[in-house]
């Protein structure tokens, strides 16, 4: 049986980022929250959590603190059904870790908490990342669901298709003909245009510009911006050129305040649901809210791009 005590110190710091904080939340002493882990490290001889700003889990402290949140869902269904066993304030609100791309985040994913909160008392943890690496959190038991760009199997996971996320290279007039005016759009011209980039992990700018033709060796200068918001703003500014998603820009471009570079070029990323299957029970809510809400701002995916086997 493993230590409860214990588990919910590590699942605290792994939470908070550190001792002191965890010990606030559990209104016990940093000292007690120190030795609960040190306790539940000897118990299953490994170390767990890796000391530092902010302190961070090893893979097996960050798969325990992903089983101590899986209880209290499963603690939480108990008592909304059968409430009789469990009565009200005797079982903490879960907190559901999940990874969302930013673009998501910006747009549509907002509805599915919206109608998810509003039928239960669940609380959500969202943390960042590129589609293309939100599933790499599963892997990692690092969060318990996820929007991902990813159909291929995920051990331990159930996998739902969502919809189609469509992106156009955009700009403001004025940047088009400062850089595209006199011989338009080319190759040559695209490595001169400075470009937007959300972070590290972005290469929907790369990937369009290779299918424009653009060798590697001449990516153009690019601009970080790691905001959704900003990012938008940069182009309407005539910063730079992006890779917009059209349900942010429909309006921009309706309007005229953007332009896309090449007409009826864009990339077309189809995103899934994939969550914890051993959570599943849990996250039956969560994961309808988040499918209407996909389906309702977003194209459905093509078969074309649908890759799962």
């Amino acid at each position: 049986m493993l230590d409860y005590a214990g588990l919910e110190a590590l699942a605290a710091v792994l939470r908070e980022g550190s001792f002191e904080r965890a010990a606030r939340k559990l209104h016990v002493t940093p000292s007690a929250i120190s030795q609960r882990i040190k306790l539940l490290e000897e118990r299953v001889g490994q170390v767990l959590v890796m000391r530092g700003s902010p302190c961070t889990g090893t893979e097996a402290g960050r798969r325990l603190c992903l089983h101590v949140e899986q209880v209290a869902l499963l603690e939480n269904e108990l008592r909304r059904n059968n409430p009789e066993l469990v009565p009200e304030g005797q079982v903490a609100r879960p907190t559901l870790k999940l990874a969302v791309n930013a673009d998501s985040l910006n747009s549509w994913f907002v509805d599915a908490m919206a109608d998810f909160t509003q039928g239960g008392n669940e609380l959500l943890d969202i943390s960042i990342d590129d589609q293309d690496h939100t599933a790499k959190r599963i892997k990692e038991g690092d969060v318990m669901a996820a929007v991902t760009a990813t159909s291929s199997h995920i051990t331990g996971c159930n996998i739902w298709p969502l919809a189609n996320m469509h992106y156009v290279a955009a700009a403001s007039p004025e940047f088009m003909a400062r850089y595209f005016g006199e011989t338009g759009v080319t190759p040559q011209t695209l490595s001169q245009a400075p470009m937007l980039t959300y972070d590290r992990k972005d290469a929907m700018q790369d990937k369009w510009l290779h299918q424009q033709g653009v060798a590697a060796r001449n990516t153009p200068p690019r601009h970080w911006v790691p905001s959704a918001h900003a990012f938008v703003r940069a182009s309407l500014s005539g910063i730079a050129w992006g890779m917009h998603p059209t349900v942010l820009i429909k309006e921009h471009l309706e309007n005229g305040t953007l332009v896309e570079l090449v007409p009826h070029s864009g990339i077309s990323v189809p995103l899934y649901w994939a969550h914890a299957r051993n959570a599943q029970a849990g996250l039956e809510r969560l994961t309808q809210c988040v499918i209407n809400a996909a389906q309702s701002w977003l194209d459905p995916i093509d078969p074309k791009t649908d890759t799962r086997s």
